[in-house]
């Protein structure tokens, strides 16, 4: 009889037949288990820690059954499961069942043997494949049971505040009779019905699937096993006619984003690393075509400290070339955020562990779920043996849809890489035929290349791929109507597309994602310890290098370098740094940057009595002089505080060398005192001769000028203005804020104390006052001038206590430029003040380091800072984001204190100029001030640099010779300059090296004035400093 005529009817046949909804009595669905049995026995016990195996099975287990609840959230349950396979069985394939709630792992022979997540898919564990007589039929095996699912235990959605009683119970643990046949004949039956509905009316093989399906079901007969052959060989024949060679082909690659931290704690990941890697294991065993994507160094330290056994079979797998590590860095960190530095010890941290590990660095840099990406990331990749970049993250845009999906990217260098970008517009994909189709419809750039990536498994929470992932695949991998769907491998992808890569376009700049923007700002206590414990490696690196150089016997803390540095990286993980997790998430992550600094601190006094020992030992009778010492690269003169001879705090000014100290008796004088006047109407004028700023009783800034150069920077005579806004977002409620809120501003009016004298002048000129803010919260602020400094400095403290309130400082400026520059990782960028297309108005919150600017030709106004991110220029108001308070995921997130620091600082000329760049390292890294003796002692510099374009950011003991020295430098004003890198330390050789140490090209020669370094705009050079012994 010819085939039913009505699609819909024989679209719904054929849904019907595979349904587990329903007329699962007589359907095919009905049919994929036959007979089941009960567990022997079920005992478990119950225990607030994450431990061990071997801790674990010699507890005492009490009795538990099925439909039990266990908890409450982040509890563990281990389960003791003893089964019997009946005899009757033989040569049936044996899964153990087991549904719950939360996230389990199998434990068999004491060792772990797969994941159990039903939302990931993964609800039974294979016993055997065909139970054999040989095979023992009575056995035990324990599951670990997280009492928590896959995204947490969010209360009533996903990205709520964790439920802390939440329960997980247990629905189902038996043994069950797997029908393969009725499985395999499921699979057949979704890709067709799948083809039928979505190669759509006008495609004749949406037809051939939609009446092959109908005939299958026809010549099925469930109930009789011997009827499925000839059904499965109609579905053969559709899957076996082949595509055209021009056919897309979509490079399959199984994955498993794993979220180092986010709606779970650290301790968390690393059983999620473990349920997942183990599952992946457990299918290449069977599948030895699977490929697995694996990024994140530390989630791979984490397996191989907690489970050696799983590392090793892992191992294999990498030596196989199935198991692939991807990304070359510690964490798939944030893209905008981590300084410069930060971002080369990621990649160096990261691609020196695959390489000790496992053989081989890595050649793609993964970072599919990161909130934008820095221009500077390009060159970064290549000095660390990268050239190529796999993200999907701009998928996301609010506003715009990114124009490609394969280009190349050029950082503010020049440096290229070759980038793509999933066009399916996702990391996590099920194999579906949905999705194949959605990656080459989507694609961008089709024509110009002819290939695509795939990334499959679920995500973000783990679990990975799946055996039925695999198998909708495998019939896909080229049947006609279909992309060619093969698996592959990341090189493979971006060897063919390097290949069709002549016709690829260009994109110059940072990759911003429009969206998430509200993560600048949210956790500001994350952003401080990222800042502060950034400046204190760098220090303590710098001080523990010319240690080296000036005590043979001073022993470089490597090892507890690369601890501290692991902990900083680990938490600039794209979720903690950014401040979008959980309460539990952000203790861990302030402990951290409590250890960093308490070790640092140790680390630095440590460095300092060794270069400086005879100098810290005052002789008897003798009066305390002042050691001062600098970490940045260029000379420095400054207001200090020290210790006067009664105890109190006493001001000087000194000046201190580049990378070295001085030692302070008397202290300098400045040409101009800081004069302090206050005026009839409350307001107060501070000038040093640099700068003239005049205050109201509120604390605005009503005039601020240079003082040799005659021109009003603030406009309309109201600066330092504090303006809240209402900030609730669509959804995403730490990580968004959304143009609309700058709809609703209020400046901030309410004043709690007037502006009053603090420092009535000499070195150092204060004024302090203290306003409302929103309904309940205080700000308290010290406005700083110092003798001889070129910028005001504001000292704030806040008590804030809002909810859903976004706090920002303003500075409108008489100063008109479309465009304002912005600090990034070693360099600067522009981006407009002005919102005339799309492109720019979704760019209303922007992020920044250390300082942005807004200058005309010259003259021009900069906005430093000590710890903030979030900012934006707007015609001619500089902004600088303060404090959000969203209540998802952490109901308590910023709720407290908080202190921080930004300035001010007028200027004539270009930022390059006027020495903005240096001023704001200056605010970030303050002058080492300890107390010493009188001993006569000249000022001494480890390093200086002939140019100010220059700045020599790291200075480290290289990590394979303790005997030479690392220093990095990099072009900072956009510019091409030669320039002299001068040094006291004994060096005999010199040579360019890579961003990961290796030496590149030939040797420097050392000349009187030093080593010439040529460099381009915005270049990062590293060096390598051999020394004399």
């Amino acid at each position: 009889m010819a085939a039913i005529k009505h699609r819909r009817t024989a679209l719904e046949r054929v849904e019907k037949f595979i349904s587990d909804t329903y007329f699962t009595d007589c359907n095919l669905r009905g049919r994929l288990f036959g007979d089941r049995c009960p567990l022997a026995s079920l005992s478990y016990f119950q225990t607030p820690r994450r431990i061990p195996y071997e801790e674990a099975v010699v507890q005492e287990f009490g009795p538990a059954q099925v439909g039990q609840s266990f908890g409450p959230t982040w509890e563990t349950c281990w389960f003791k499961v003893e089964l019997s396979i009946p005899s009757a069985w033989a040569g049936r394939e044996v899964h153990f069942v087991w549904e719950s709630d939360g996230e389990g792992m199998v434990w068999r022979d004491a060792q772990p043997v797969q994941g159990l997540t039903k939302e990931g898919e993964k609800t039974s564990y294979i016993l055997t494949r065909s139970l054999k007589e040989s095979e023992p039929h009575s056995l035990t095996l324990y599951v670990e049971l997280a009492c928590n699912g896959l995204f947490g235990a969010g209360k009533g959605s996903m990205i709520a505040p964790p439920d802390p009683d939440r329960r997980v119970t247990l629905s189902k643990a038996e043994l069950v009779v797997f029908n393969r046949d009725v499985y395999e004949l499921l699979v057949d039956l979704e890709i067709l019905l799948d083809m039928a509905q979505l190669l759509g009316e006008e495609n004749q093989r949406s037809f051939q699937a939609l009446y092959t399906a109908n005939q299958m079901v026809n010549v099925c007969d469930v109930m009789d096993p011997s009827t499925f052959p000839a059904t499965r060989d109609l579905a053969a024949a559709i899957f076996s006619q082949r595509n055209g060679e021009s056919q897309h082909t979509v490079h399959a690659m199984g994955h498993c984003h794993i979220d180092s931290a986010w709606l779970w704690p650290y301790e968390e990941t690393i059983r999620k690393c473990a349920r997942s890697w183990v599952t992946v294991v457990q299918l290449m065993e069977h599948n030895p075509e699977l490929t697995f994507a694996c990024s994140q160094a530390q989630q791979f330290e984490w397996v191989r400290r907690s489970y050696p056994g799983l590392y090793a079979r892992i191992q294999d797998f990498v030596a196989k070339g199935q198991f692939i590590p991807v990304g070359g860095t510690w964490v798939e960190m944030d893209g905008n955020l981590p300084s410069g530095e930060s971002m080369v010890r990621q990649f160096l941290q990261g691609q020196r562990f695959f390489q000790e590990q496992f053989g081989r660095i890595c050649s793609e840099f993964w970072l599919p779920d990161t909130f934008g990406y820095s221009a500077q990331l390009p060159q970064l990749m290549h000095g660390c043996g990268i050239q190529r970049f796999l993200t999907q993250k701009l998928s996301w845009n609010l506003v715009n849809s990114f124009p490609h999906h394969t280009f190349f990217w050029e950082g503010i260098d020049g440096s290229q890489v070759l980038t793509h970008f999933p066009p399916g517009d996702s990391y996590g994909m099920h194999g579906r035929v949905e999705e194949v189709l959605k990656t080459v419809k989507n694609n961008k750039d089709k024509g110009r290349v002819n290939h695509s990536a795939f990334l499959f498994g679920f995500g973000d929470g783990g679990g990975g791929p799946t055996q039925k992932m695999l198998d909708r695949m495998k019939r896909m991998s080229d049947t006609d109507g279909l992309p060619r769907v093969q698996i592959s491998t990341p090189d493979q992808l971006f060897s063919v597309l390097e290949k069709e890569s002549s016709q690829l376009c260009t994109w110059v700049g940072e990759l911003f994602l429009e969206l998430h923007n509200g993560t600048y700002t949210t956790q500001a206590q994350i952003k401080k310890g990222n800042r502060e414990c950034e400046q204190i490696l760098h220090d303590v690196e710098v001080l523990s290098t010319l240690a080296v150089a000036q005590d043979k016997e001073f022993q470089y803390p490597a090892s507890q370098l690369q601890q501290l540095w692991r902990l900083l990286l680990l938490n600039q993980f794209h979720d903690v740094l950014p401040g979008s997790c959980i309460q539990l998430v952000v203790e861990d992550a302030l402990q951290y940057y409590t250890e960093i600094r308490r070790v640092g601190a140790q680390l630095q006094e440590k460095a300092v009595e060794s270069m400086c020992r005879d100098l810290l030992q005052p002789e008897e009778g003798s009066t305390q002089s002042t050691l001062v010492l600098n970490t940045l690269s260029w000379e420095r003169t400054e207001v200090i505080s020290r210790p006067g001879p009664n105890g109190k705090e006493t001001l000087a000014l000194v000046t201190v060398p580049s990378m070295g100290y001085a030692l302070v008796q008397e202290p300098l004088v400045p040409p101009q005192l800081v004069k302090v006047y206050e005026g009839e109407d409350g307001s107060i004028t501070m000038e040093n001769g640099v700068i003239s700023v005049c205050m109201d009783t509120m604390g605005h800034l009503i005039s601020l000028r240079l003082m040799d150069f005659e021109r009003e920077s603030i406009a309309n005579g109201c600066a330092n203005q504090f303006a809240l806004f209402d900030d609730v977002p669509l959804y995403w409620d730490a990580w968004d804020v959304m143009d609309y809120h700058l709809e609703t501003r209020k400046p901030v009016t309410t004043m709690l104390k007037p502006l009053e004298v603090t420092l009535a002048g000499g070195l150092r000129g204060s004024v302090r006052f203290s306003l409302k803010v929103g309904k309940s919260s205080t700000l308290t602020q010290e406005i700083i001038l110092d003798a001889m400094c070129p910028y005001l400095r504001f000292q704030t403290q806040v008590e804030w206590k809002e909810a859903h309130k976004f706090l920002k400082v303003e500075f409108p400026v008489n100063v008109r430029s479309t465009s304002a520059t912005y600090e990034i990782q070693f360099g600067h960028l522009q981006r407009p003040t002005h919102w005339n297309t799309s492109w720019d108005w979704a760019r209303f919150e922007v992020w920044a380091h250390k300082w942005l600017d807004l200058s005309e030709h010259g003259f021009g106004v900069a906005l430093l800072n000590n710890c903030k991110y979030g900012a934006s220029v707007h015609r001619n108001i500089l902004s600088l984001s303060l404090l959000r308070a969203p209540k998802s995921p952490d109901s308590t997130a910023d709720i407290g204190l908080h202190q921080f620091t930004y300035a001010v600082m007028p200027h004539q000329g270009s930022f390059q100029e006027a020495g903005v760049i240096q001023q704001a390292y200056s605010l970030n890294f303050p002058l080492h001030v300890v107390p010493a003796s009188c001993a006569p002692c000249p000022a001494w510099s480890a390093f200086s640099v002939s140019s100010p374009a220059i700045v020599l950011e790291t200075v480290k003991q290289a990590e394979d010779r303790p005997e030479a020295v690392v220093v990095r430098l990099y072009e900072a004003h956009g510019s091409t300059v030669t320039a002299w890198l001068q040094t006291s330390l004994p060096v005999k050789k010199a040579m360019l090296c890579d961003l990961l140490e290796r030496p590149v090209g030939w040797g420097l020669s050392l000349e009187k004035q030093g080593l010439r370094l040529s460099f381009t705009p915005f270049r990062v050079l590293s060096v390598l400093l051999v020394l004399s012994c």
